[in-house]
Parts: C-alpha cells; sequence; structure tokens
C-alpha cells in the first residue's frame, strides 16, 4: 500500500489553490463540495471563476505565490502549468506539515486526490496511487452503474437508527450482526424501491423482534483455493466480511487474507515441515473455544478443505460440541493450477482417469498404493511432494512407469508467480533442483503433460520460469 487512504474532515476549513485554469476549477469544485474555505491564488484566472469570486464562494489574490501563503492553511492544491512553481509549492508545503497535492505529479504529493464515486454520506474513492488516473476514473464508471442513487438514502436512513439499534443490543458484534442481516434484506430493496417510510416502519419492527441476548458463535470451514483471489466463490467472499476472528493456514495467499474484514482477528494456525505453529488437535479445540465464545469464526484453509485439508476433522470436534458450522468448497489445486498450466487432468486421447494423492515424506519414505498409482491411461496428481520428489519418481519408474513418462511441477500455480518445470520421471528430480522450487508446488504425472506446451495460455510474471517443454505425439494431436 503505497498510500494511506483517508477521508479528511475540512467542512469550514482554511484550503489553498495555487492555479486559476481548468485543472484549478475542477479541484476548487471538490474542495467547496466538502464545505471548505477557498483561496485561490494565481496572476490570471478562468472566467468561469469570476461568478465564484463574485458571490464569495471562494478568495481570490491576483499574485504568485508565496510561502507566505500557506499561513493558517489545512491543505494545499498546486494546479498550475508551471513545474517550477508546483515545486516550490509542494516543498513550502511539507516543509510546514501541511498536506499537499500537486496535479498530476504523485512524486511532490504527501497526498493523491481520487476518482469518487459520491452516495454522500456514501462515498467511495479509488486511487491507482497516480499510477493510472484513466484506470482510476474506468473503474469509478463501472461503479457508477452498480450502484444505485438510492444508497444515499439507504445510507442517511441507516445513520438516523444507529443510536437506535446501539440502547437496543448491548453487545456491539450483535449490532454489526443485525445490521448485516438488514442492509442485504427487504429493508436495503425497499430503499431502492423508493419506499422509505416503509423501509423505516420495518427496520423498527424489524429491531422490536431481535432479543439484546448474547450473539451465538458460529464456524465458517472456508476453501481458499489455490492462490488466486479470483477464484473465490461468492459465498467465501460474503462470509469473509461477516468473520469476526480468522484461523488460517500456511498455503492461504497473502492476497487473498487482505479480502478478509480488516477488523477480523487473525490467528495464524500454519504447518510447516517440522514446524506445526498449532497441532491439529489443538486447532480442533481453539475453533470450539472461540465459537462458545460467541464469535464468529473463519476457518480459511488452502484449496478445498475436504481435500487434504483435514476439514472433515475439524467439523468432527465441533459436531461433537454442538457447535453450528457450514462448510464452503474451494477450487482444489489439482483442478486450479491444472488448469492455469494448460494441462487438462483427463483427456480422451491420453489419460481416462485420475488420481490425487500426498507426497509427504515420513521417516525418509512415502506408504502409498503403487501398484494403483502406475496403472496406465490415468494422471497423478501430488499434493505436498516437493521434498520427496526424488523417491516419488524413483518409485513410480521402480513400480513398472516407463522412464520417459512425462511429468510436472508447478509452484505457486494460478498466481502471478506461478513457475511450471516439465520433464520425465527421470529428468524433473534433477529439472526442480535447478529451478530452486519452493513450497506450495503440485506435481502431475502422466501423458497429459505433453499438452502443455499448446494449451498453456497463463502468464506469469516470473520471468525465471521457462518450462522444458515435451513435444506432443503428431498421431495424437
Amino acid at each position: 500500500m503505497d498510500f494511506l487512504p483517508i477521508f479528511l474532515n475540512i467542512r469550514n476549513k482554511p484550503c489553498l489553490v495555487v492555479g486559476g485554469g481548468e485543472v484549478a476549477i475542477r479541484k476548487i469544485y471538490l474542495l467547496l463540495q466538502a464545505g471548505a474555505h477557498v483561496t485561490v491564488i494565481s496572476p490570471k484566472l478562468d472566467p468561469l471563476l469570476n461568478d465564484f469570486v463574485a458571490n464569495g464562494k471562494i478568495h481570490y489574490q491576483a499574485t504568485r505565490f508565496q510561502p507566505e501563503h500557506l499561513q493558517n492553511i489545512s491543505l494545499v492544491i498546486a494546479a498550475t502549468n508551471d513545474q517550477a512553481i508546483n515545486r516550490q509549492v509542494s516543498e513550502a508545503a511539507q516543509q510546514h506539515q501541511i498536506p499537499v497535492n500537486v496535479v498530476d505529479d504523485p512524486e511532490l504529493c504527501s497526498f493523491i486526490m481520487p476518482s469518487i464515486v459520491d452516495r454522500s454520506p456514501l462515498l467511495i474513492a479509488i486511487s491507482s496511487g497516480g499510477q493510472s488516473p484513466v484506470l482510476a476514473r474506468l473503474l469509478r464508471a463501472q461503479l457508477e452503474t452498480m450502484i444505485p442513487v438510492a444508497y444515499a438514502h439507504l445510507a442517511s436512513i441507516a445513520g438516523k437508527f444507529r443510536q437506535h439499534v446501539k440502547q437496543h443490543f448491548s453487545h456491539p458484534e450483535k449490532r454489526r450482526i443485525f445490521w448485516e442481516k438488514t442492509l442485504q434484506g427487504p429493508f436495503t430493496e425497499l430503499i431502492l424501491s423508493g419506499k422509505e417510510k416503509a423501509a423505516q416502519v420495518y427496520l423498527l419492527q424489524t429491531l422490536q423482534q431481535e432479543r439484546d441476548d448474547p450473539p451465538q458463535g458460529e464456524v465458517y470451514l472456508v476453501g481458499a483455493g489455490p492462490g488466486n483471489p479470483d477464484l473465490l466463490t461468492f459465498r467465501a467472499m460474503r462470509l469473509m466480511q461477516q468473520a469476526d476472528v480468522v484461523v488460517y493456514d500456511r498455503l492461504v495467499s497473502p492476497a487473498i487474507l487482505e479480502m478478509v474484514r480488516r477488523d477480523a482477528t487473525r490467528i495464524y494456525a500454519g504447518k510447516e515441515r517440522n514446524h506445526h505453529t498449532l497441532q491439529q488437535e489443538s486447532i480442533n479445540q481453539l475453533l470450539v473455544r472461540l465459537a462458545q465464545e460467541g464469535k464468529r469464526v473463519l476457518r480459511l484453509k488452502g484449496g478445498d478443505p475436504f481435500i487434504f485439508g483435514r476439514g472433515g476433522e475439524e467439523i468432527e470436534t465441533l459436531a461433537l460440541h454442538h457447535i453450528p458450522f457450514q462448510v464452503v468448497p474451494g477450487i482444489t489445486a489439482a483442478s486450479g493450477v491444472s488448469a492455469y498450466a494448460g494441462i487438462p487432468l483427463t483427456h480422451r486421447d491420453y489419460a481416462q482417469s485420475c488420481i490425487f494423492v500426498t507426497g509427504h515424506l515420513k521417516n525418509n519414505s512415502i506408504d502409498l498404493d503403487w501398484e494403483v498409482l502406475t496403472r496406465p491411461h490415468q494422471t497423478i496428481v501430488i499434493y505436498m511432494g516437493l521434498l520427496g520428489l526424488p523417491l516419488l519418481c524413483q518409485q513410480l519408474i521402480a513400480h513398472g512407469l516407463p522412464d520417459v513418462t512425462p511429468a510436472a511441477i508447478i509452484q505457486q500455480g494460478t498466481t502471478q508467480n506461478q513457475k511450471i518445470v516439465t520433464g520425465t520421471l527421470q529428468t524433473l528430480p534433477a529439472l526442480a533442483q535447478a529451478a530452486h522450487l519452493s513450497a506450495p508446488t503440485l506435481i502431475i504425472v502422466g501423458e497429459v503433460v505433453k499438452l502443455h506446451h499448446n494449451l498453456a495460455w497463463f502468464e506469469s510474471t516470473d520471468e525465471s520460469s521457462q518450462p522444458n517443454i515435451i513435444p506432443l505425439n503428431p498421431s495424437n494431436q
């Protein structure tokens, strides 16, 4: 985050705009809308501003900027076409620790002006940190069409009832839960259809029916998918915004964790080889304790919680203690990563079945049903197999798979850091080591790996990812 997004209260505060041209006009309008007392300094003034001066809406000084003009000023905007003057304004303002914005020059700014969706008192500010103002404006245009003007009335009416709700509920969590339910139900629909009086009656009736009991705890077991936030389900997103506490695993990407409700308490329960922050039994009991305290607990797990995620064990414990829970599936790594790598798990010409296994090393060995794994015409997907890759390949060859069987290992699949290494059972361990891969990774073994060359479609930003290409058999194209 390059800039801290904040909303400044400048109502009745003295603000200075240096510049009197077209660009300055837009900034003056914004400051006036926010209730500021605006002074404009410029040798010349755009005729469009003459009425503002005549009506006393702005104070105008026909002169060049001097640092003395900053006395008692709360905020400054430099909007001239002279870079030297803009720099002088910026340096003088920052020397006096006054927030300053220089139009179209982020390096000289201590704050930047966002694109704004105005549904006052609801405001949405969008910024690219000065990197792409046009993109910010395009996003604003999309949001303008998605957020009805009636949301302004919705926010205002909700504000009028805040004190009523606060007095009704002694528990802050109950207030938040009440508003979450109310703003996603008939109350909002009545406002959007223009029935404000009916909406207010409905809100009061709903409030009277609510008891001021301690909130009931619940656990949301949510699959976070393979890493790309775009692959989250709608339900996962909704529950991530409702949680009081999030208990998350190592495989949950930072980008996804950023999408959780910001004031939710975060508890890391990741497991790494030879280092478990919390043992599984401790995690189970933690979920129970938090729910019994009345918390809405988000148990966020990479991939799908029921595929090598031990989600079944966790909800068994919850059920034993009569804790309400719900499960939200996620896209498992096998599905998501293979799709982003351009490797179909089944294909009419190559594989008619697929098998998922975990490649955890235990006492330097891997206990798998090798005879089942080495059956022909199937794809093998191996989770958590990076450290055991040499042994996995060795055992698959020893139990009957040809050493030239195509194989791939994918690091951080579906994300911009995706890295793909392809080879054969014989060559893949050395290739993976040379590529300096790190967890999380997924291994795919089978003839379908040949399709990667033709079907790879996703371009990551990892320039070091240079996969070895296994050509397709021409007869099977």
